[in-house]
């Protein structure tokens, strides 16, 4: 079996891991952005307005799930990018699903802010990881 694993670990690399979860990231969150920006943010606004929250904030998502991804996904400005969409999951969960934080689908039998949490702790560790060498960010700064 450590055979198997040593060369396993000559293909499936440290970086490409880091590419791989910059890309499936970026690319699934920007399906949520273009569809804000196909139909507009009309359900965003409602929510911010329903939490106290100032309409204007709810154009920020333009940025978290637009602008965004396309700067993980060329591995620019990476860590703080990931930050940035790590905010914008936090404030999705809270907008969205803060009377369920507990409850599980009756479905799956997962938590219901699945998928939001996901994304959260995916962007986050790709601001601890950083880009990798498949990036804009390694080319700046070699």
């Amino acid at each position: 079996m450590l055979s198997i694993e040593k060369k396993l670990a000559k293909y499936l690399t440290e970086e490409t891991g880091k590419l791989l979860l910059r890309l499936s990231v970026a690319i699934l969150i920007l399906f949520h952005g273009f569809k804000k920006f196909s139909y507009g943010i009309s359900g965003v606004k409602a929510l911010v307005l329903k939490a106290g929250l100032p309409e204007f904030l709810a154009y920020g998502v333009y940025m978290g799930e637009l602008i965004i991804p396309f700067l993980l996904i060329i591995g620019l400005f990476t860590r703080i990018s990931a930050l940035i969409l790590s905010v914008t999951m936090m404030a999705a969960i809270f907008l969205a699903y803060s009377d369920k934080l507990l409850m599980l689908d009756a479905k799956t039998g997962g938590p219901l802010i699945e998928l939001p949490l996901l994304y959260l702790l995916a962007s986050l560790s790709i601001a601890f990881l950083g880009a990798g060498k498949y990036s804009l960010d390694r080319k700046i700064h070699s």
